[in-house]
């Protein structure tokens, strides 16, 4: 296992954008979220290396040099902090959307030629230290195997510059659709497994509880994995100034894992209108717009909420993805 220096040797963490800065459809580097449990390793990228073993016929450990001989592929994703393993329940829009570059995981393991009797992929990173009390010897992930084969990379660009420290340089694990703590950051280790991996961020963090999501896991819990539909406001911003008699454009964007399908748009706790929304583009994230006159002068809130084409739609409160609600001023 690769024993990197830590600097700094703690939780990293950088809010980022407010709903009502993220203005741009592609999120610049330096506006990305930023979520480091347990520090930051620095690598160079002459002595990074990634172990493929487990229930693989050929075992591999890949320089960066074999790494960058795979095809390039790019995509543009949606990248979402699941919010604190500590209270995951909190609501969070730490949200951006960045354009990756890399190899795409599916065609290295094809090298490694996977049994049969994998189903989850396990993910390790370089860092490592104590999170919540706990010690932990590495940060490690999992994923289902039958995932892989759509879009998940090996990266090492980041809106096409080399990642930097604090998003895993020289390689990450990227998993376009499932939260952010599922694609690992300086990532030395993947693994074929027929289980779930065992470590803290598996089985003690994040995990919903099945009253909270009724997809398929484990006996009692589910991993914090898919994206659930969520949108945000971006303009008008909290306590905006609208004139009575204005027409303005609310706008936004929407999110989920597969995209959403609609997004409406509530006025002072009024009917659901439907706004107009863009088609989702990969894992990328929708526009959404409304037309609004305002009458009634005073203190106005303005919500919206995403639903996926199942029907699963953003909930009024006690999830982390629940309905965003923005006040504005009309005069």
């Amino acid at each position: 296992m690769i024993r990197a220096k830590l600097d700094p040797h703690q939780f990293v963490r950088r809010i980022p954008l407010a709903p009502h800065q993220m203005q741009d459809r592609r999120t610049r580097v330096e506006d990305a979220i930023v979520l480091c449990h347990l520090g930051v390793p620095r690598l160079a990228r002459e002595d990074w290396s990634l172990a493929i073993d487990g229930l693989v016929a050929r075992p591999r450990t890949l320089s960066f040099a074999d790494l960058m001989r795979y095809e390039k592929v790019s995509v543009t994703s949606v990248h979402q902090c699941a919010g604190s393993p500590l209270a995951p329940r909190e609501p969070t829009q730490r949200v951006c959307n960045i354009t990756w570059g890399g190899a795409r995981l599916a065609d290295v393991l094809a090298d490694c030629e996977i049994r049969p009797s994998a189903r989850f992929v396990w993910s390790t990173g370089a860092d490592y230290g104590e999170f919540g009390g706990v010690g932990v010897d590495a940060y490690v992930k999992d994923l289902p195997l039958d995932r892989v084969e759509s879009d998940v990379l090996l990266a090492y660009e980041m809106n096409g510059a080399p990642l930097t420290p604090e998003h895993g340089f020289p390689a990450r694990l990227v998993v376009p659709g499932f939260y952010g703590t599922n694609s690992v950051k300086w990532i030395t280790r993947i693994t074929l497994a027929e289980a779930r991996a065992s470590g803290p961020f598996t089985t003690r963090w994040y995990n919903d509880s099945v009253e909270s999501n009724r997809e398929s896991g484990s006996a009692g819990t589910v991993p914090v994995w898919a994206i659930a539909p969520q949108s945000v406001i971006v303009t008008p911003a909290p306590d905006a100034t609208i004139s009575a008699s204005e027409t303005i454009e609310i706008w936004g964007w929407a999110w989920a894992d597969g995209g959403v399908s609609q997004v409406e748009i509530s006025i002072d706790s009024g009917d659901w209108r439907p706004a107009q929304l863009e088609p989702a583009s990969g894992r990328a994230w929708q526009r959404f717009t409304l037309s609004w006159t305002a009458v009634k002068r005073g203190a106005t809130t303005l919500a919206s909420r995403a639903a996926r084409a199942s029907g699963e739609c953003q909930p009024a409160s006690g999830r982390r993805n629940a309905i965003y609600r923005v006040s504005v001023n009309v005069t």
